[in-house]
């Protein structure tokens, strides 16, 4: 019985950790259209699937254990110890799909994190650009952020 709420709780926390990329995917895409007034709303959503996370690997951490000691395996802690110790191939499959996907959408929401990092960034490097040059030309941009030209008016492009 302990294995099956364990498998149920690391679909509790798969969907929690789809729910965090969905969120660094939103956010990136508002950071990408220049839509800084959201920022902020998917940032707090961020930070409560974030909050929500310990709690849930707790819960993990227990039911593996209870597992463990239902399997009669008392040294297994992770739970990659215990997908070894797994009495027959059934519960080997269905445990390391969960820890397989979870290890995916983990590397995913790293990727994402750091690519919403560099945009934050960005955006705010451009926002205190723009804030001290008020009345004062700022150039061009490219998306990323990036200076294309500086602020001088040219009749003609000399880089030609």
């Amino acid at each position: 019985m302990a294995a099956h709420d364990l498998s149920m709780q690391l679909l509790r926390e798969r969907e929690l950790l789809e729910m965090l990329l969905f969120k660094l995917d939103e956010q990136q895409m508002l950071l990408a259209t220049g839509r800084n007034r959201w920022i902020r709303h998917a940032s707090t959503e961020i930070e409560r699937v974030l909050a929500a996370m310990p709690t849930v690997a707790l819960s993990r951490d227990a039911l593996v254990v209870a597992t463990a000691d239902e399997w009669g395996v008392p040294e297994a802690t992770t739970l990659r110890e215990l997908i070894e110790a797994a009495p027959n191939d059934g519960w080997r499959e269905v445990l390391t799909g969960h820890l397989t996907t979870m290890t995916a959408l983990a590397d995913e929401i790293e990727q994402m994190k750091q690519i919403n990092e560099q945009r934050l960034r960005t955006a705010i490097r451009v926002s205190q650009e723009t804030i001290a040059g008020l009345g004062v030309p700022s150039g061009e941009y490219t998306p990323s952020g990036d200076v294309v030209r500086d602020g001088d008016a040219r009749l003609l492009d000399t880089r030609m």
